[in-house]
């Protein structure tokens, strides 16, 4: 049964910090990406940055660039999502998401190729 369990969301003023966690289980093999994305109401899912979980090469929204960083600790198959100068329009419902069957990184960049979700972890930031 595969399993992604996110945590780490939370409260925070404008230009704090915040780290995410997704630990993933289940999984048969190793070849996937691995994507956190984020919603508000009314807006559509956008996805943030992923990372192929093969070669740890990653990418972003320019929305978070420079601020956020996505990793990956193979051993605890656990991905993080290091936030950081948050801004209020960063708040919304984090998910972690994750594909099988990825073959390169350019496959990570199918937002409907994600077939697996977390429950979500809310993140509001305050001004």
């Amino acid at each position: 049964q595969v399993q992604l369990v996110e945590s780490g969301g939370g409260s925070v003023q404008a230009g704090g910090s915040l780290t995410l966690s997704c630990t993933a289980s289940g999984y048969p093999y190793s070849t996937k990406c691995m994507g956190w994305f984020r919603q508000t109401p009314g807006k559509e899912r956008e996805r943030v940055a992923h990372i192929y979980c093969d070669d740890s090469s990653t990418n972003y929204a320019d929305s978070v660039k420079g601020r956020f960083t996505i990793s990956q600790d193979n051993a605890k198959n656990t991905i993080y999502l290091q936030m950081n100068s948050l801004k209020p329009e960063d708040t919304a419902m984090y998910y972690c998401a994750a594909r099988l069957g990825a073959f390169s990184g350019s496959w990570c960049a199918n937002n409907g190729a994600y077939k697996d979700w977390g429950q979500g972890t809310q993140v509001t930031v305050s001004s």
